[in-house]
């Protein structure tokens, strides 16, 4: 029997889910490639490690960039190695595959998302909108009339949606999320202390004591990298106001285009977000401060996912293992 495998293919790590058991990978979305033959050497946690410090022959990458495909054979032999170890493959069956995609993405986009998965060795493909599939997976009740708001805070971009009626009343998609987020961090550590590091010293730097609010301190992290000034390897001090300062801009962005959204909200579902607040999820949301600045700087209460990582593939989850799975939800494309 065919097995359905939910799939939230995201720029920073990759959630499969299989009916009726639950989430069965958790892996960044990361692999290691030979260059000349293109064959995937290993992918995942072990691949990630070797970000920055592969030999000649040797690239580990990220086949997926602001949320969307930039590699498909990469990313379809990616998938298929993951539908292989949990046994979604074999010489007599293939899976039905429901993967999310942000929403507001371009029809090629939404193409390339579906024949990677075809090309994973997918017999039925369906794909779901991220914002209503974290609605899902957070418990929120899709079918009423009041207007609900969810922020999701990815690697690659930053979800905002108006959620009414079970579907999207008004959004808005920033190609600036977790990821740019480092990259600012690289860039102002290299201006101000002419420090240059890589992004993923940048990520544990962000993670050790990277705050949202001036209001909140961490403490310091001593971080090495090479001095742009004497040329040689350098250890530094950096402070949580540092990083702050870094990742102000890209907060910036966030808070207009939460803005932004609420503009495009009907004035009847506006009341309804004034008294539910914003529901934040995502990876990004865990960065200390960050519900406080949005709160003052938009007005609105904010809640946070419990589980904010596994919001959307638990949505998925929800979808497929109900026995009638919701037509509203899924419409498979057959090659």
């Amino acid at each position: 029997m065919a097995k359905t495998v939910g799939v939230d293919l995201g720029t920073a790590n990759t959630l499969i889910c299989l009916r009726g058991e639950g989430i069965v990978i958790r892996s960044p979305s990361v692999v290691a490639i030979h260059r000349e033959s293109r064959e995937i050497l290993t992918q995942g946690a072990e691949a990630k490690r070797m970000l920055g410090k592969t030999p000649e022959g040797i690239l580990a990458f990220r086949p997926l960039q602001d949320g969307v495909i930039t590699d498909a054979d990469v990313t379809a032999g990616m998938l298929r190695n993951y539908f292989r170890s949990i046994g979604a493959i074999s010489t007599f069956s293939r899976p039905l595959v429901v993967a999310c995609i942000p929403h507001g993405v371009t029809e090629v986009e939404k193409r390339a998302m579906e024949d990677a998965a075809f090309e994973a060795g997918a017999r039925k493909v369906s794909l779901m909108e991220e914002p209503i599939a974290a609605a899902l997976g957070i418990g929120l009740p899709l079918g009423g009339s009041r207007g609900m708001m969810i922020v999701d805070i990815g690697g690659g971009t930053t979800e905002v949606a108006v959620i009414s009626m079970g579907g999207i009343v008004a959004s808005r998609s920033l190609r600036v999320a977790g990821d740019e987020l480092d990259r600012a961090i690289v860039a102002h550590l290299r201006r101000t202390r002419g420090l240059l590091i890589g992004d993923g010293t940048a990520e544990e730097l962000k993670l050790r004591v990277g705050v949202a609010h001036p209001e909140l301190d961490r403490g310091s992290f001593p971080v090495c990298g090479m001095s742009l000034h004497r040329r040689m390897g350098a250890t530094v001090e950096i402070t949580s106001a540092e990083v702050r300062e870094a990742i102000a801009p890209q907060l910036d962005q966030i808070v207009l285009t939460i803005k932004q959204t609420l503009e495009q909200t009907p004035p009847e579902i506006s009341s309804d977000l004034y008294d539910f607040g914003m529901m934040l999820t995502g990876g990004g949301s865990l960065l200390p401060g960050l519900g406080k600045l949005l709160h003052e700087r938009t007005g609105l209460r904010v809640r946070f996912a419990k589980r904010p990582m596994e919001s959307v593939c638990n949505g998925i989850f929800r979808v497929i293992n109900q026995t009638n799975m919701p037509e509203e939800f899924l419409h498979y494309r057959e090659r």
